[in-house]
């Protein structure tokens, strides 16, 4: 496979992709999954063969700590 990179075909990862329980019917979903090289992938359920978002476990864990500490409940 080559290099994993934001914007890649999501369904070329051959990951297994996880979406949140608090996911609803109507399709507002984004899911995520583990990459064998240590990283996080994000996708749009509703475009499961669009862009990728890759992120390292860093940057993922800095961003559910924000969303825990409630510094994005403004979005929404």
């Amino acid at each position: 496979m080559p290099s994993v990179r934001n914007g890649m075909r999501a369904s070329s990862l051959g990951v297994r992709w996880v979406k949140s329980r608090h996911s609803n019917a109507e399709g507002n979903c984004v899911e995520v999954a583990s990459l064998a090289e240590g990283g996080v992938a994000l996708r749009n359920s509703r475009d499961p063969d669009g862009p990728a978002l890759i992120y390292t476990a860093a940057e993922v864990a800095a961003f559910l700590a924000g969303a825990k500490d409630g510094e994005f409940d403004h979005l929404v």
